[in-house]
C-alpha cells in the first residue's frame, strides 16, 4: 500500500514475471453500499460511548503466545516516517517487552525493493521488511529473499484473516506475507465549518462534487487541496475516477496493460479529472500551488487556519487521520469524511495494503510475523489511529473514534470483494518511481489538465516500455 500516511510516496515494484496477477486483488462496489452507510453516519459523531462490537472472529484476550528472544537483535525496514513510524514502532516496543529481543527500525528508501537489494547485495539485510504493493512480495520471492511463512504466523493467519487477504501474501501457493495494514483508498476528508460557512452538504456524484467545489471557491475557501508534488497521490484520484466511470473489467484490464492507455475509457477519465484540476480557483494555490504541495501538507492545510483554511477538503485514504492528528482539529467533528463520489453508475473503492515478509531463516523474523499477524499488535496501532487492520478479529473498540471503527467494519465487511490499487499492480518503472512513468505523467497532466491526448500519449508509452509490450 502506499504507505502512504506521512511518509510520502508509497514504492511499487516490478515484476519479473506475470506471475504476480496470482496474488493480485482490488476492491469492488459490493461493500460500497456499506461505506456509504457507515461512514456517513460517523461524519455527524465524534467519539461515541458506545461499546462497539468486536470484529467478527474476537481476539481470546489471552494474548498470542511468543517465544523468549533474550539478546537477539532484529531489524524492521518499511518506508513509513512521522507519526506512522513512530506509531509502529510501539508495536516494536510490545514484541521487545514480551520476546526480550531487540529491534530496530531501518527508515527505508524508495522504491523499497531496489532499497533491499542494496542491503542484501552488502550481506545487511533486515530481518523483516514491510512491503507496499502487491508485486513487491513477487520480486523477493523470485529474488530468493523472502522466507515462507512459520507455522505459527500461519496459525495466526488461519484464525485471523480472510482467503482474500491471505492469498495477497502468497506466490505460487506458498505463504510468504502477513498483511499488517490496509487502506481504504476512496475517502475524502472536509473541513467541517469551512463546509457549513458555504451551506455545501457532502456530495455524493462527481456533478455534485462540482458544484460543491463552484460554491466552496465562491466562498472564498478553495475547494479542495492537492498534493500535488507526490505523484502517488495523483494516480489514486486517476484509480478512483477510472473505477467508477470504467468499471471495473476496464480496471482489471488496463492495470495489466490489457488495454492501452490511449483507450477512450482513460480519454473520458481524464477530461473528467480535468473538470477539478483545469479550475485553478478549486485547487489550494492553483495548478502550481498543488504541484508544489506534499502529501502531509495537503492534509493539514486543509485543517487549520481557523475560518480560512488552504482548502475545504483533501482525498486520501483512512490514514489521514494520522496527519489531521498533527493538528488542532478533531477527527469526527472538525474533520469528517464522505466516501468517494461516483463518477460513473457507481461509487469506487480502492484498497491498498502493506505485507510483512521475513528476510532471513531465524526464529525472530518468524516470531515478529506471528506477532504481526496477531490481534495485539494490530489493536496497539488501531488505538494511535490513522490505522485499518484487514485482520478480521480486532477489536473494534481499538479504534479511537467513529470514523475509524466504520472505515475498518466496511473493510472487514467487504470480506475477500475488494479491488486492489492500479498502480501498485504495475511494474515500477511505470507505477512506483517519483518523477517517471504514471507519477510524472500525471503531474505533467495536473500541470496542464486541457491536454488529454497528450497525457494518453505519454501514459501510454510510458506503460509499453515498462510492461515490455
Amino acid at each position: 500500500m502506499r504507505r502512504h500516511a506521512v511518509s510520502g510516496p508509497t514504492t511499487r515494484t516490478k515484476p519479473r514475471t506475470k506471475t504476480r496477477g496470482r496474488s493480485r486483488t482490488t476492491l469492488t462496489w459490493t461493500a460500497l453500499a456499506a461505506t456509504a452507510a457507515l461512514v456517513m453516519t460517523a461524519c455527524g459523531g465524534g467519539d461515541d460511548k458506545e461499546d462497539p462490537p468486536r470484529g467478527a472472529e474476537a481476539s481470546t484476550g489471552q494474548g498470542v503466545q511468543l517465544p523468549q528472544l533474550a539478546g537477539e537483535k532484529l531489524e524492521v525496514a518499511a518506508v513509513w516516517t512521522g507519526p506512522e513510524q513512530a506509531n509502529f514502532v510501539k508495536v516494536l516496543k510490545e514484541f521487545e517487552k514480551r520476546t526480550g529481543a531487540t529491534v530496530t527500525f531501518v527508515p527505508a528508501q524508495d522504491p523499497i525493493v531496489t532499497f533491499l537489494g542494496t542491503k542484501i547485495a552488502g550481506g545487511q539485510p533486515p530481518d523483516v521488511a514491510l512491503l507496499p504493493q502487491v508485486g513487491a512480495l513477487v520480486s523477493a520471492v523470485q529474488n530468493k529473499w523472502a522466507q515462507p511463512v512459520g507455522p505459527e504466523a500461519k496459525a495466526q493467519l488461519d484464525q485471523n484473516y480472510s482467503n482474500g487477504w491471505k492469498t495477497l501474501g502468497a506466490v505460487d501457493g506458498t505463504q510468504y506475507g502477513v498483511y499488517y495494514k490496509a487502506a481504504n483508498k476512496s475517502l475524502i476528508w472536509y473541513n467541517a465549518k469551512a463546509f457549513a460557512a458555504a451551506g455545501v452538504q457532502p456530495p455524493a456524484t462527481w456533478k455534485d462534487l462540482l458544484t460543491a467545489a463552484d460554491t466552496l471557491s465562491a466562498s472564498g475557501t478553495p475547494a479542495v487541496s492537492v498534493a500535488g508534488a507526490d505523484g502517488w497521490t495523483l494516480t489514486d484520484w486517476f484509480e478512483n475516477v477510472y473505477l467508477s466511470q470504467a468499471g471495473p473489467q476496464k480496471y482489471d484490464q488496463l492495470a495489466k496493460h490489457q488495454i492501452k492507455w490511449t483507450d477512450d475509457s482513460v480519454k473520458q477519465a481524464l477530461t473528467s479529472l480535468g473538470e477539478l484540476f483545469g479550475r485553478k480557483d478549486f485547487l489550494a494555490g492553483g495548478q502550481s500551488g498543488a504541484l508544489a504541495t506534499e502529501f502531509p501538507k495537503s492534509v493539514t492545510q486543509t485543517f487549520t487556519g481557523g475560518d480560512r483554511p488552504a482548502a475545504a477538503m483533501v482525498f486520501e485514504g483512512d490514514f489521514v487521520a494520522v496527519n489531521i492528528a498533527q493538528t488542532e482539529a478533531k477527527v469526527g467533528t472538525d474533520a469528517l469524511v464522505f466516501p468517494f463520489p461516483a463518477v460513473g453508475a457507481k461509487a469506487p473503492v480502492v484498497s491498498g495494503g502493506d505485507v510483512a515478509v521475513a528476510l532471513k531463516a531465524s526464529k525472530g523474523a518468524q516470531a515478529l510475523l506471528t506477532f504481526l499477524a496477531s490481534t495485539d499488535a494490530a489493536e496497539i496501532q488501531a488505538r494511535e489511529g490513522g490505522f485499518v487492520s484487514p485482520n478480521k478479529a480486532v477489536d473494534f473498540g481499538a479504534y479511537p473514534n467513529a470514523i475509524q471503527r466504520d472505515i475498518a467494519k466496511t473493510l472487514i465487511a467487504s470480506g475477500d470483494d475488494f479491488r486492489f490499487d492500479l498502480s501498485d499492480q504495475a511494474p515500477a518503472a511505470f507505477g512506483g518511481t517519483p518523477g517517471a512513468g504514471m507519477w510524472k505523467d500525471l503531474q505533467d497532466f495536473l500541470a496542464n489538465p486541457t491536454d488529454v491526448a497528450g497525457a494518453q500519449a505519454k501514459l501510454e508509452a510510458d506503460a509499453a516500455k515498462a510492461y515490455g509490450n
